[in-house]
């Protein structure tokens, strides 16, 4: 606000206290104050949460609030003024940060990434034509795999730790797995190199200078992307799993995808900075263009084909709960959270729990939340013919690409949907997951029951294959016998297990099972899979990453197991015992190693996780 020379200093004052009264506390439309105050305590309860703090924003003020507790073991209430972790929602920041540089033009949106991180390479088929560019990192569309089991379950790193370590691992080049622009694929190791990308501009650590050139212009003085645990900041809620467990926050490789805490009043600034025409204090700051094109995915193939719903420069156009908003959700270890904006009715909310569950419906908390915002009420997109022949498309998708590189397999075997044509609709058969019913609204676009716009495009990529597109996966269509030999392959290998684990070891109590017996090294091979069992189940989960004793065991009774049903073949082949339980333990070392060897194709055998 502008003071007039005829302004009182005192008159001024009363002015700033009454400005920040109404920014602050009045109540919000929709739900009372108390009512929701109420609802969301009893969610809480209700999901075994054990806590949560929320702002709630509309044109005429802002409310925060919080409930449960900052420490199960301490009892201590959690108050609206204590910080928690975000999650990914701090790609909403980071990214805000390298928008805040595109607009200063010291970074543009189509900049190759190798002109800017020149250390890193990438092994990229499409290279000649679509480098990995700065917008396809903000978007997710890069085609970088997602994580490594060592950047994300790992103890080793330090807050220190330089981000080019969060690569060390990787042997040669980065793979990018689909064509640069044209695919969603959710990748916090993208959102790492945009982390470096701000050190090598700023020439400092990416989290001192965001910091200091977005977050203090934006008045967020009690966030901060730097590391801090509950014992160096007392305001930081402590993490918690189910049945209350507690667990303090830990450094990470992959922070700028991750590391953020903050308050939900900061949130709430934060929000409505986002609404805004891109200002501060009546100076650009950022660029309104790109603030409005957070959310509005450009490029895609499911864009192309009038797909809607999509990630774009740090938020996920969502549609949901009856209202279409620009999200972001987060998780790390101990916390849940939720950003969504409204922009058209200048209203937002933020939620975060601490407390990362697996069974609690964190949606609840949501849905209390938009019908606080009193948002005008929405329809869904009326049906109408589609102008494909459905039954072409009937068959099978796999994930293309997968989120993780190093589960290909697993979602290809058993990731896999079907696509089956139902009336003038289509039906989704997931195999892990429940079917759903798509309604055609026109061209190539359907929607799903619960949705107000398109959630579903099929399509046909450049290279003439089918896909099927949503806002965060695509599916590309695979012939039927390349699944059925995977299935094959799957279960054979699978059953050969169980017979040379479980029956071996019956016949060797039996004493029917001696060590000249070609099944005797496999059996002793399947049984030493177990060993690291116990070593793994005594260590912390967060070192699943690490090269453990546990971890290291499981690597090395993996590459073992082939080489035992190898040497029992040949000494099958040799011996040649009589009978038909010999014969069937022939089948079975081979059965099982063909499994071994397609994993190991797939880059899944044998495990190494720290790898």
């Amino acid at each position: 606000m502008n003071r007039t020379p005829t302004t009182s200093p005192l008159r001024g004052w009363r002015i700033c206290l009454r400005a920040w009264l109404l920014v602050w506390l009045l109540p919000v439309s929709g739900l009372g104050a108390a009512e929701l105050d109420a609802d969301l305590s009893a969610t809480l309860r209700q999901q075994g949460l054990t806590g949560a703090t929320w702002a709630v924003v509309d044109p005429q003020g802002v409310r925060v609030g919080a409930a449960g507790l900052k420490d199960a073991r301490t009892g201590e209430p959690l108050r609206a003024d204590h910080k928690v972790q975000v999650g990914s929602v701090t790609k909403t920041l980071l990214a805000t940060g390298v928008l805040r540089l595109v607009s200063e033009g010291r970074l543009r949106l189509d900049q190759p990434v190798a002109e800017l991180l020149p250390g890193i390479a990438f092994d990229n088929p499409w290279a000649a034509t679509d480098p990995p560019r700065l917008r396809h990192l903000l978007d997710h569309t890069a085609g970088l795999d997602d994580a490594r089991f060592s950047q994300v379950f790992s103890l080793r790193p330090t807050p220190d730790t330089p981000l080019a370590q969060a690569f060390a691992g990787q042997r040669g080049r980065l793979p990018v797995r689909s064509r640069p622009g044209t695919r969603v694929s959710y990748s916090n190791s993208g959102y790492t190199l945009l982390g470096m990308i701000v050190e090598t501009l700023s020439g400092e650590r990416y989290e001192r200078y965001l910091d200091r050139e977005l977050l203090r212009p934006l008045g967020m003085h009690d966030s901060s992307f730097g590391y801090a645990d509950q014992r160096s900041d007392a305001r930081l809620a402590m993490g918690h799993f189910e049945g209350g467990r507690t667990h303090p926050t830990v450094p990470m490789y992959l922070r700028p995808a991750g590391q953020f805490r903050t308050t939900a009043a900061d949130m709430a600034r934060y929000a409505r900075f986002l609404m805004s025409d891109g200002r501060i204090a009546g100076r650009p700051f950022i660029d309104p263009t790109l603030l409005r094109g957070m959310g509005h995915p450009q490029g895609t193939e499911a864009a192309g084909a009038g797909l809607q719903v999509g990630y774009a420069l740090g938020l996920l156009t969502r549609d949901r709960h009856g209202a279409l908003g620009r999200c972001h959700g987060g998780s790390t270890v101990g916390y849940r959270a939720m950003l969504c904006l409204f922009p058209r009715q200048q209203r937002a909310f933020f939620v975060a729990s601490n407390t990362d569950s697996e069974t609690a419906d964190y949606g609840a908390l949501d849905r209390h939340l938009i019908q606080a915002l009193n948002l005008p009420a929405a329809h869904a997109a009326p049906p109408r013919p589609s102008s494909l022949r459905l039954q072409d498309w009937e068959g099978h998708y796999v994930p293309a690409p997968n989120r993780f590189a190093a589960f290909a397999w697993l979602d290809t075997t058993l990731g896999f949907v079907r696509l089956r044509r139902e009336g003038d609709g289509l039906r989704l058969l997931p195999f892990q997951g429940q079917a759903v019913a798509l309604t055609p609204l026109g061209g190539a676009l359907f929607r799903a029951p619960d949705r107000l716009l398109a959630s579903h495009a099929l399509l046909r990529a450049t290279d003439g294959a089918q896909v099927i597109a949503t806002a965060s996966q695509s599916y590309q269509r695979i012939a039927l016998w390349k699944l059925i030999l995977l299935w094959t392959s799957l279960a054979v290998g699978a059953l050969a297990l169980v017979w040379l684990l479980l029956g071996g070891s019956l016949r060797a109590g039996w004493r029917r099972l001696r060590p000249r017996d070609p099944a005797f090294a496999p059996w002793l091979a399947t049984l030493a899979l177990l060993l690291p069992a116990p070593l793994l189940y005594r260590q912390s989960f967060l070192q699943l990453g690490d090269l453990t004793w546990g971890s290291g065991l499981l690597t090395a009774v993996g590459c073992a197991l082939p080489l035992a049903l190898a040497f029992g073949l040949w000494r099958h082949l040799r011996l040649r015992p009589k009978g038909a339980v010999a014969g069937i333990d022939a089948v079975a070392m081979l059965a099982l190693l063909q499994w071994t060897l397609v994993l190991a194709a797939w880059g899944l055998w044998p495990l190494r996780l720290w790898a």
